[in-house]
């Protein structure tokens, strides 16, 4: 009668801990897309200017406000995706240690999201430097077709890469993971998957400097892409199709510019 009993309250207690977890993965990230949604910090009134053809003056301000997008905009499109793992290290965190799991998955996700705010770094010196070689509409997308191109078909074809199917892998067994690197700590467990997760998606995030960094329909298109290709019980099938398209897009553009040189 007792191990029943014992048995029932804890998968009583999982249950709360899964269910508090995933309210503040979601609150999180509806404050993200939120913020997106209103174009704060991105000012999209002042981009809609004419004199956003030339190029911004890069104040540390500047790209500090520009980093703020990017962060949030990384939260926003991975966090989600990266919810079973966190939810299920919170689950076998309980479960091992028979204590609240909060602050050892509180240190995980944290780990997590540094390894994206480190992109988001990169991400916004790359926008610095686009813009300062006058390569960026006020949407934040190359204004350069060929360039458009050449990081479509890149993109495209990293999806069939050994790396990017080893980062997949990593990202869709998160028991296999979980187990395999317990003994690196919670922060530790979460920085690798990070960086699993950086591996996997990081040529999908540059395609938002073709669709537009501040097109909203672009960056949740990429997000959900992240999404399926983790989720779905064919996601590599799913990776392979993705890739097909943007080689596809790539070669459209590149063809049309051509095709217009030409008849000019």
């Amino acid at each position: 009668m007792g191990q029943p009993t014992q048995t029932s309250a804890l998968e009583r207690v999982l249950r709360r801990d899964r269910a508090v977890a995933l309210a503040a993965l979601l609150g999180v990230s509806l404050l993200a897309w939120t913020y997106l949604a209103a174009g704060i910090g991105m000012d999209m009134k002042s981009m809609s200017m004419p004199d956003m053809a030339m190029p911004l003056d890069w104040t540390p301000a500047r790209f500090g406000l520009m980093f703020v997008m990017w962060a949030i905009m990384m939260v926003a499109m991975m966090l989600p995706s990266a919810a079973p793992m966190v939810l299920l290290f919170a689950t076998i965190e309980r479960r091992r240690r028979a204590a609240s799991p909060f602050r050892a998955t509180a240190s995980f996700a944290s780990a997590y999201v540094a390894v994206w705010m480190s992109f988001s770094v990169a991400a916004t010196v790359l926008q610095w430097q686009l813009d300062r070689l006058a390569l960026l509409t006020p949407m934040i997308a190359t204004a350069n077709s060929v360039i458009a191109s050449i990081a479509l078909i890149a993109a495209g074809g990293y999806q069939f890469t050994p790396l990017k199917q080893a980062c997949l892998r990593g990202c869709r067994s998160p028991i296999e993971f979980v187990c395999r690197y317990w003994n690196r700590g919670p922060f530790g467990i979460g920085l690798l998957h990070g960086l699993y997760c950086l591996g996997c998606c990081w040529m999908l995030m540059l395609v938002l400097f073709v669709g537009g960094v501040a097109n909203l329909v672009c960056v949740a298109l990429i997000a959900s892409v992240v999404l399926v290709e983790k989720a779905v019980p064919q996601g590599k099938r799913v990776s392979y199709a993705v890739g097909l398209v943007l080689i596809g897009g790539g070669a459209w553009l590149l063809l049309d510019r051509s095709l217009t040189i030409f008849l000019l």
